[in-house]
């Protein structure tokens, strides 16, 4: 991980200090004059491994206190911030094992989502976006982790789903 300029180590000071590790361009414009410059610096932290872009807006900024570099966070608060809590639920195995219906730790996370298809890996965790249309995405529940909510498919859903992969 490369040293930070002046300016980088203030915006990222600031952020932590108000504790947004989930933030968006217009929570940092105060610290530059222009949308260019503001697109150099991200594109410069991005480069050297302090922040995320998790969608077109949003980003993750990885803590100071990070073992060179490393870090993690639960991959159903990262679905959630990169979908804004919206048109989404997470199902599959990782649905089944949040509902202890599996004990299995499942490495991939599934999502069915109205805008996105396709897979991203976000701390060494494999995202597996499945498209459905917006009137097709419902039988979720709303449940929190670590303070953060987020959308999962509900558990007879998830059991009707496990009995026909048998």
């Amino acid at each position: 991980m490369a040293g930070l300029s002046k300016k980088e180590l203030e915006v990222v000071s600031f952020l932590e200090f108000n504790e947004k590790f989930f933030f968006a361009r217009t929570d940092i414009n105060r610290f530059f004059k222009n949308y260019n410059e503001v697109s150099v610096y991200l594109h410069r932290l991005k480069g050297k491994g302090r922040i995320i872009k998790l969608n077109r807006s949003k980003y993750y900024l990885i803590p100071v206190k990070a073992f060179n570099g490393q870090w993690s966070e639960h991959p159903f608060i990262i679905i959630d911030e990169i979908f804004n809590g919206e048109n989404y639920y997470i199902s599959g195995y990782a649905a089944a094992h949040y509902w202890k219906l599996i004990d299995q730790i499942p490495r991939t996370t599934e999502v069915c989502c109205a805008n996105k298809r396709g897979e991203r890996e976000i701390f060494n965790h494999k995202i597996v976006f499945k498209r459905l249309r917006k009137h097709r995405i419902e039988g979720f529940e709303r449940k929190n982790i670590k303070n953060h909510g987020f959308n999962i498919a509900t558990k007879e859903k998830v059991k009707k789903w496990l009995k026909s992969r048998e």
